[in-house]
């Protein structure tokens, strides 16, 4: 960040001290700390730990839904106040804290409840009534303007009401059935539904059957009632011909195991469940004693995923986003619920593959269209696509930069803000700012001018946005500004650093380089043990993801410094982050590596990168490289060790995709779209087992209800069959989430004994880990 930059900032922002490298000196590194003491300070660095360090790096803020006020939590933890401000005065006011509410939250529950481990969520205040809601200890509360704490019971929406309260929809043996709430009198709506072809029921998840304990768990109706209350939108579920996976839960509690088969769309299936849409006038059945099915006029939809499919009303009308299985296009349809014909709004169509995760369309019909962020131009820009032209629509923004998301919009004053990224020239191209553009085409007004990245949330009316502003060195600052030009009109609060710097914390470095063809700038992260010696050699561990679907290096300050790689590097490594080609928010071209080539793409960049780092800082031993990661960088963590042998040595794999084929569906084909099975077994980890040189871990919970266990099942077996060796950890009752105590010692352990070449330490109670859930 340039000087003038820093001077933007009114006040001083408290820093940790920055990682330097003294004058070379003839004398010898400082030991190591026994390797007790490095786990012991790696458990103390794991993310939740590390959280209680740091101050006012995030506030949590949240703006009244009058648009009134802002609530947020500012101090240290157990001694933080919850505060609001007045938006029409600034008057700012404390309404409770930490200690007083785990005082009263002690009393209603009666247990302890400890102010240090207080976490409040969805915070809410009436500004009428100076009421403060929240949730705490798994319950909603309300705290009165007298102090007077509750239980707070919302009203659960359910979609088989309607908005008008008279009918409410049933399901019941594959069938929905009406039921007049008044008079309990009730038709059936459906009468032919079977198991593999129910109405308004959608593919139960592994999550919800192991909780159940059943195959068939119930499950809400998924319906949706029309503005008048008189119609219901719906669909069919079709899963015929579609097999279907099964999983063993090994220790469910009781002695025996238990087993169950589910349906879980996959990348490599030839059948997908299918999805019909309907429309059924319950006001009319009621009337005519028998109810009348008008099938829509919309394409069956294939299932990349056990969740429903689109279903929506604007006005009198049907509204639904239909996914092409591979992404070839996303379609709005518009239909007549009367008599099922059907129209195209908006159609959404890029070679070789729509970018789902940098595509977003909705309604916006006081505007006369659809808002759609397109990669039509090779960068995510909005366009507002109008019935009339489908295919086309009007470009409200232009550039090589990015669109990320319409934070507000004002059809009166036909004005949006914006989140998008890669416009300044004077900061990351990652680094989010917010804007301000209109339907004129015109450039956009920046409203967040300093060279930083800018988490930002805006007011429902679209007058204020609060901005948490940080970088990787620079702690956050947040503070309310005027969204009509970006004024700083109220400082929230600075992150404090200090307690990290008393725990003998290394900052993390961003680093700069170029990619593997010599000349596309990339960007990573550097990150360094507690007593870092720039005159030992430390190996080096590479925290992997390299999926086209986001970014993993951090540009925010607290994500920087809450990162796991910082725990990993205490054990006495440097650990490095790297988002190489093939990855989100660059634009098109920069991610198009990865079409269908998910089995090679970054390898060479991370490599380049690494040599780079090592060239600059040649405490980093790049003869000594590990790799590790999960779900996504789990499948890169192994193809790195078994495609590049000669340069990472080791490798811990958790939860990895291994064989696209075997993922849901919607993840490989973001990336592959509808790939051939050459394509497919090309990017298959399976394929290249026989490459193993160095040492791999593979990690995976028995109930992996992501991606299914039987992909570390089958690369241990390609492994064994190709006569290498291999390590596998099954973690019993486990899920995607495979953080936990244990396995942060099996990691750190893996590469402790073999990249540092030394003895781990016996196993001992490790500090409490929350799940990861990357």
């Amino acid at each position: 960040m340039t000087a003038g930059a820093v001077l933007a900032l009114s006040a001083p922002a408290i820093t940790v001290a920055a990682t330097t490298k003294p004058a070379s000196s003839a004398t010898a590194p400082s030991p190591q700390p026994p390797i007790a003491e490095r786990y012991r300070k790696a458990d103390a660095f794991l993310r939740q730990n590390l959280s209680k360090l740091i101050v006012d790096a995030d506030l949590q803020p949240a703006f009244t839904d009058d648009g009134k006020g802002l609530l947020y939590l500012k101090g240290k933890a157990g001694e933080r106040s919850v505060r609001f401000v007045d938006l029409a005065s600034r008057q700012d006011r404390v309404l409770t804290d930490d200690r007083a509410l785990a005082a009263k939250l002690s009393a209603a529950l009666g247990k302890p409840v400890p102010a240090d481990g207080l976490w409040l969520a969805r915070l809410g205040f009436d500004t009428a009534g100076g009421v403060l809601s929240f949730d705490a200890q798994g319950k909603r509360w309300n705290l009165s303007a007298k102090g007077e704490l509750s239980e707070a019971h919302e009203a659960e929406w359910s979609p088989a009401l309607s908005p008008d309260g008279r009918f409410e929809i049933v399901a019941r043996d594959f069938n929905l059935f009406a039921r007049e709430l008044k008079t309990g009198r009730e038709i059936a709506l459906t009468q032919d539904g079977a198991r593999e072809q129910p109405y308004g029921r959608g593919i139960p998840q592994l999550a919800d059957i192991l909780k159940a304990g059943r195959e068939e768990p119930d499950m809400p109706v998924s319906v949706r009632w029309s503005p008048d209350s008189a119609k219901i939108l719906t669909w069919r579920l079709d899963t015929r011909g579609v097999e279907r996976l099964s999983i063993t839960q090994q220790n469910p509690g009781g002695l025996y195991p238990r087993s169950f088969a589910y349906v879980y769309p996959l990348a490599g299936a030839k059948v997908l469940p299918q999805a019909t849409r309907l429309v059924i006038d319950v006001d009319q059945a009621f009337k005519d004693g028998k109810a009348k099915q008008v099938a829509l006029q919309i394409p069956s939809e294939s299932l990349l995923y056990p969740a429903d499919p689109d279903l929506g009303w604007i006005g009198d009308r049907v509204r639904v986003q239909w996914t092409e299985r591979g992404y070839g296009q996303l379609v709005i349809y518009s239909a007549d619920p009367k008599t099922g014909a059907a129209t195209v709004l908006a159609r959404e169509k890029v070679k070789p593959i729509v970018t789902v995760t940098s595509t977003q369309i909705q309604p916006q019909p006081d505007l006369g269209g659809e808002l759609v962020i397109s990669e039509r131009s090779g960068w995510a820009q909005l366009y507002l696509v109008k019935p009339d032209a489908p295919d086309g629509g009007a470009a409200l923004t232009t550039g090589a930069w990015e669109v990320l998301s319409i934070e507000h919009i004002d059809p009166a004053a036909k004005s949006l803000v914006l989140t998008g990224v890669g416009r300044e020239a004077d900061r990351n191209p990652y680094d989010r700012a917010l804007y301000r553009t209109g339907l004129d085409g015109a450039a956009p007004r920046l409203l967040t001018p300093e060279p930083l990245d800018h988490d930002t949330r805006v007011s429902p009316d679209g007058r204020w946005f609060v901005d948490a502003m940080s970088s990787p060195t620079e702690p956050t600052r947040t503070v309310l500004r005027d969204a009509a030009d970006g004024k700083i009109v109220l400082e929230l609060g600075r992150a404090d650093a200090s307690a990290l710097a008393a725990a003998g914390y290394t900052p993390p470095e961003p680093f700069q380089g170029v990619a593997a063809d010599g000349k596309t700038p990339l960007y990573g992260m550097i990150f360094r043990p507690a007593g870092y010696d720039p005159k030992r050699r430390y190996p080096v561990i590479d925290n992997v993801y390299t999926g086209p679907t986001t970014t993993q290096v951090p540009v925010e300050w607290s994500e920087s410094v809450l990162a796991g790689g910082n725990s990993v590097a205490q054990i006495g490594a440097i650990v490095v982050m790297i988002d190489g080609r093939g990855t989100s928010r660059r634009g098109q071209a920069f991610r198009l590596p990865a079409y269908q080539n998910l089995g090679e793409v970054g390898l060479d960049d991370h490599i380049a990168m690494i040599k780079q780092m090592a060239a600059k800082h040649p405490e980093m031993d790049a003869t000594r490289v590990g790799v590790y990661g999960g779900s996504a960088g789990g499948y890169d963590a192994a193809r790195f060790v078994l495609r590049r042998p000669e340069f990472f040595k080791v490798a811990v794999a958790s939860s990895g995709n291994h064989d696209l084929r075997l993922d849901k569906a919607w993840w490989p084909e973001v990336s592959m779209g509808l790939a051939d099975e050459a394509t497919w077994e090309r990017n298959s980890n399976m394929s290249v087992a026989g490459n193993l040189q160095g040492k791999l871990l593979l990690v995976h919970g028995d109930i992996d209800d992501n991606v299914p266990v039987t992909e570390s099942l089958r690369l241990a077996q390609a492994l064994i069959k190709a006569g290498r060796d291999v390590d596998l950890v099954i973690l019993p009752n486990t899920t995607h989430a495979v953080g936990q105590p244990f396995f942060h010692k099996k990691l750190r352990d893996y590469f402790t004994r073999n990249l540092l070449d030394e003895a781990p330490p016996p196993l001992t109670t490790a500090a409490t880990s929350a799940p990861v859930t990357r």
